[in-house]
């Protein structure tokens, strides 16, 4: 029990101090350094946190931590500006609706669903992960993000979930420039068997972004002559969020 309090201890001290290195909170809690540094490297490995990007010393709070209580985004702005247009897509495609935002490159964490009423219908849980470039929303994001980035992906591998998951550069890249053009990324069994989804990220005013949005159905629901259509409704959708975030 020591331990997990002293593990829930130096969460929240990350929290508040982050990014913040190994020295920093053993200073915070009086600890041995390589007590701290075995705590943050747990609490990592589980999803709730991660090494800074630009300087792997320092530490930060990872998105699985949005998944603990979902009820709490309720008074996030992204929460709030999502739930209404997230509603109303279900009425309008009756299928399930996901926001997801990225855990850095490392990931796409589900922070809230609306289901469908569909006897048969995609379920991902609240706080479940999925891989940038094998999935709608991660392409989403991806696809947004500086080049930078996704060569700093694509250097960490692309690994195979079915036959048609993109696991080489050209294939990303040019699926990415048709989500640019486009508006929307389209997930067909790339990621689950039989699931597919298409999805749209949700920008702040700088272009930057912050979330997805995606329309999730089993595969022998998917017909590719509504996806024009579909797709315009999850990018309409997507905007809708952030207009509504940023208080339009």
């Amino acid at each position: 029990m020591k331990s997990v309090t002293r593990s829930l201890r130096i969460l929240e001290a990350v929290a508040q101090h982050q990014p913040v290195t190994v020295g920093e909170l053993t200073k915070i809690f009086g600890l041995p350094k390589s007590t701290v540094q075995r705590t943050l490297v747990s609490l990592a490995e589980a999803g709730w946190l991660r090494a800074n990007r630009k300087d792997t010393t320092r530490w930060e709070i990872g998105a699985r931590v949005l998944a603990v209580r979902p009820a709490a985004l309720q008074g996030s702005s992204l929460y709030a500006a999502a739930r209404e247009p997230m509603v109303r897509l279900r009425d309008t495609v009756n299928e399930t609706i996901h926001l997801s935002v990225p855990d850095a490159l490392q990931c796409m964490v589900v922070v809230d669903r609306v289901d469908c009423d569909q006897a048969v219908r995609t379920f991902y849980g609240i706080g479940d992960t999925s891989p940038l470039h094998a999935t709608a929303t991660g392409r989403a994001i991806l696809a947004h993000l500086p080049r930078a980035d996704v060569d700093e992906l694509v250097d960490h591998g692309l690994e195979r979930f079915s036959d048609s998951t993109p696991t080489d550069s050209a294939g990303l890249r040019a699926e990415l420039d048709r989500v640019r053009a486009e508006g929307y990324s389209l997930n067909l069994n790339q990621y689950r068997p039989d699931v597919c989804a298409v999805a749209a990220a949700i920008l702040d005013e700088d272009g930057t972004p912050l979330a997805a949005v995606a329309v999730s159905m089993p595969a022998s629901r998917y017909d590719a002559d509504r996806l024009p259509k579909w797709g315009r409704l999850v990018a309409d959708t997507a905007a809708e969020i952030a207009a509504r975030r940023l208080g339009a």
